[in-house]
């Protein structure tokens, strides 16, 4: 009798997945968005409210075309409750690698001539807020904590009293392969970051921190290094986030 218990232990978990797809949206988006013969295998996937303030810039996919290969509004952790206040603002250009999933009440803008692009199995976590109007990179299993900033622009012109030199607004940010984020991170303009960095929860990035060295942990405000030869242990979790994290 057990397999007839898995079954529609299966069966029922599939229809609750069915049933928390935000259809319109989806369907929407992916015929506006792509081509017909990629819009039909409808490649993002979006769940609960979302706003689409905007959509008059492009989303590419590179590499094969699945169905639900990208989620929006994905419940992977906890709480698992959302505020319905998930908003897409897609004025420049969005690339994605090939599967990414975007969490709870995520936040996304990005400008006209700006391009943000997601390596394979890039992540926000839930209510995320990314903006982006010249240049963001977010790396291969590269996961950005719940209740994070990602910001690329000051989004006022600064200046120094004495000498008078105006600062640049805006600056990109490359954040590399294997990063873990943790929650409450900023991650403000000029951030550049090496493969495999642990980043402190509540800590404010905003140079480049490639010149430490990959496996380090950086944390503060500002951040710095804390610890060399320090690491997520990915191989260990990616069975699990293969299987909680991707939409299908």
């Amino acid at each position: 009798m057990g397999w007839i218990h898995n079954k529609y232990n299966g069966g029922k978990r599939r229809v609750k997945h069915f049933a928390s797809i935000n259809w319109v949206k989806t369907i929407y988006f992916n015929f506006k968005m792509f081509p017909f013969e990629v819009a039909k295998k409808l490649p993002v996937y979006f769940y609960g409210r979302i706003k689409f303030s905007s959509l008059k810039g492009k989303i590419i996919i590179e590499g094969p075309i699945k169905k639900a290969m990208i989620g929006f509004g994905q419940k992977f952790e906890f709480p698992s409750t959302s505020k319905g206040v998930a908003e897409l603002s897609l004025n420049g250009t969005l690339c994605f690698k090939s599967n990414a999933h975007i969490g709870l009440d995520c936040v996304m803008l990005i400008t006209e001539n700006a391009y943000c692009e997601f390596g394979f199995m890039g992540c926000l976590g839930s209510n995320v807020k990314l903006i982006c109007t010249e240049k963001i990179i977010i790396g291969t299993w590269c996961g950005i904590g719940y209740n994070s900033q990602v910001i690329d622009t000051n989004s006022h012109p600064m200046k120094n009293t004495e000498t008078g030199e105006i600062y640049p607004i805006s600056s990109p940010i490359e954040l590399g392969d294997y990063n873990a984020i943790s929650n409450s991170v900023s991650i403000m303009a000029g951030t550049k970051t090496p493969n495999n960095c642990v980043i402190a929860s509540h800590s404010v990035c905003g140079k480049d921190y490639r010149n430490l060295g990959e496996n380090v942990l950086i944390g503060g405000i500002p951040a710095k290094l804390i610890k060399n030869n320090f690491a997520r242990d990915w191989e260990s979790e990616k069975e699990v986030l293969l299987k909680n994290k991707r939409v299908i």
